[in-house]
């Protein structure tokens, strides 16, 4: 069981020209003012292997803060985030998972085992996997960065605006498989999006709802007196 504790605030502070003098005597704005409507991001979670953690609320809320801030407590080798994900466009999608070099003379994945990852996250034609990924479409691009974090072999997976870009029926096919891989993998993700049309898919262990103000709401799937002996 982990546990985190984040408390971010942004400082404010910023050149004061001219301009940003007119403006706030326009608006009858202080400096004091500017301190006091400072965001507090602020939030406290306990997390077990293959939870799946789910940020949302509206857009410039402070999900993004919250997501970031989370993965700065996890040592670098143990996660990976979709935004890391590079998208090359010398080589098929097939050779850009499980694959050690180029030529796919040493793998990691065995043929059946990339494909199912790529059927995990919505990859499941053979266009798909003979395109190299810089040539896939948007929402293509970020199932493939999604299929390379699956095969990563990393204990913990960060997206920000997951299924963001996705046709709904899609993000909620892929967010019913990213709740059956971290079950069968004990994979942990931790999610951020405006979308609650996929929590039904998705079944968070830990559902985080930030609003603009205040710290941010936790509820626990099984409560949180029972996330030791959760089924």
């Amino acid at each position: 069981m982990l546990k985190f504790n984040i408390a971010k605030q942004f400082d404010g502070d910023f050149n004061i020209t001219q301009r940003v003098s007119s403006v706030m005597r326009m608006f009858g704005v202080d400096k004091q003012r500017l301190r006091n409507n400072r965001k507090i991001h602020s939030c406290s979670i306990e997390v077990a292997d293959g939870d799946i953690v789910y940020i949302t609320g509206p857009s410039g809320a402070g999900k993004s803060v919250l997501l970031r801030e989370i993965q700065n407590q996890i040592p670098p080798d143990e996660r990976i985030s979709l935004d890391e994900i590079e998208l090359p466009a010398d080589k098929a999608v097939i050779d850009c998972i499980g694959v050690q070099n180029p030529n796919a003379e040493r793998c990691t994945l065995t043929l059946i085992e990339t494909m199912r990852l790529l059927s995990y996250a919505g990859l499941s034609e053979v266009c798909h996997f003979l395109t190299p990924p810089a040539n896939l479409s948007e929402g293509q691009k970020y199932r493939f960065r999604l299929a390379c974090c699956l095969a990563s072999g990393k204990k913990m997976i960060f997206a920000d605006e997951f299924a963001g870009n996705l046709d709904r029926i899609t993000a909620g096919v892929i967010a019913y498989n990213v709740r059956r891989f971290a079950k069968k993998t004990g994979v942990t993700f931790f999610l951020a999006s405006s979308h609650e049309d996929i929590l039904a898919d998705l079944q968070p262990d830990v559902l985080v709802m930030k609003n603009f103000t205040g710290p941010a709401e936790v509820t626990y799937k099984y409560g949180k007196l029972h996330r030791h002996s959760k089924p």
